[in-house]
C-alpha cells in the first residue's frame, strides 16, 4: 500500500500519551496513530448504518431494489 505523509497538530497531553502507549507497546508512534485510526473508522462505520437505518425506517431515505438500479441504468443481468 501507498504511504501518503500528513502533517497533524495534537493537543501535548495526546501527544505525551502517544509517546507514552508507542513505548508501552514497543511500536511506532505510525503504528499506534494508525491502528487508532483503523478503531475509530471501524466505529464510525457502524455508527453510519445506524443513521442510514434510521433513516430507512423513518422512510427518510428510500431503498431501491438492484433490479430497479439495473434497468434504470439499462444494465441487462
Amino acid at each position: 500500500m501507498a504511504t501518503v505523509k500528513k502533517l497533524l497538530s495534537l493537543d501535548e497531553s495526546i501527544a505525551k500519551e502517544l509517546e507514552n502507549v508507542s513505548a508501552a507497546l514497543h511500536k511506532s508512534q505510525k503504528e499506534v496513530v494508525e491502528t487508532a485510526l483503523d478503531f475509530y473508522f471501524d466505529y464510525t462505520d457502524s455508527v453510519v448504518a445506524d443513521s442510514v437505518i434510521k433513516e430507512i425506517k423513518a422512510g427518510s431515505m428510500k431503498v431501491h431494489t438492484s433490479e430497479d438500479v439495473y434497468a434504470e441504468l439499462g444494465i441487462e443481468t
